[in-house]
């Protein structure tokens, strides 16, 4: 016992030294930053940012989909709880529409069950998006939600330059990467083996793009109305630490 404790000492100290950076970054915007219990990650909230309250999380991923560590964050907007849009990486969702067609239609299971991530299930529920803003666009990135014209609203303002800008270096084609609005929040998943302060600034700046632009969607719809709505339990999400 006195030896793991020891061991798990050494870690966090010599992680308080690996991680200074993202932490002196973080307590500069007003967030606070600490390790996870384990020591194999770290954790920041931040109560007030240019979008919401903030939550960042670089940990071992919680998706099969992405190996090892992973970067995940969720910034609670209080939006509509039917608004529903996902905008995810070609690649990945390509590799997803494959993997759900094998597990539902090789095996027993006639339904999507309520153990499979949004990111799937969504596949199964909801329509593609077919128009985009541009050509270069639909070449990287795969989109879908609860109807087609509320996903392209999306992606009518900021958010489409932004995601053009980070494929070309921050994000390549094959790095596994999920945007989401659902519950009322915004969360953002990709893959990231070591986490660097510039990347997660970068994604920082487009998560916030992400969300400036849900909130003019989910105000131009609750001006306009009705809601555009789809019911179904498969809908529900498993708990997981940023839900």
């Amino acid at each position: 016992m006195l030896i793991k404790q020891v061991k798990r000492w050494w870690v966090t100290r010599a992680n308080a030294a690996r991680w200074k950076a993202v932490a002196d970054w973080a307590e500069q915007r007003g967030g606070v930053f600490r390790q996870t219990r384990d020591a194999r990650g770290f954790q920041i909230e931040q109560s007030r940012g240019a979008a919401g309250v903030l939550r960042i999380e670089w940990a071992p991923s919680q998706r099969s989909y992405i190996e090892g560590h992973e970067l995940r964050m969720r910034c609670e907007l209080g939006l509509h709880p039917d608004l529903q849009m996902m905008v995810l990486a070609r690649t990945l969702m390509e590799r997803l529409e494959r993997a759900v067609f094998e597990a539902y239609t090789d095996t027993l299971k006639t339904r999507v069950d309520a153990d499979t991530p949004e990111e799937m299930r969504w596949l199964v529920m909801f329509a593609k998006l077919k128009h985009f803003p541009n050509k270069l666009l639909k070449e990287r990135w795969g989109g879908l939600g609860v109807n087609q014209e509320v996903v392209s609203a999306w992606l009518e303002g900021g958010l489409s330059d932004a995601l053009l800008q980070a494929g070309e270096s921050l994000l390549p084609a094959e790095r596994p990467f999920v945007l989401m609005v659902l519950r009322g929040n915004v969360y953002l998943r990709v893959a990231m083996a070591e986490p660097t302060l510039s990347e997660i600034q970068s994604l920082v700046r487009l998560l916030e793009t992400a969300c400036r632009d849900a909130q003019r969607v989910n105000t131009r719809l609750a001006d306009g109305g009705p809601w555009p709505t789809t019911t179904s339990v498969a809908w529900q999400s498993q708990p997981s630490e940023l839900n």
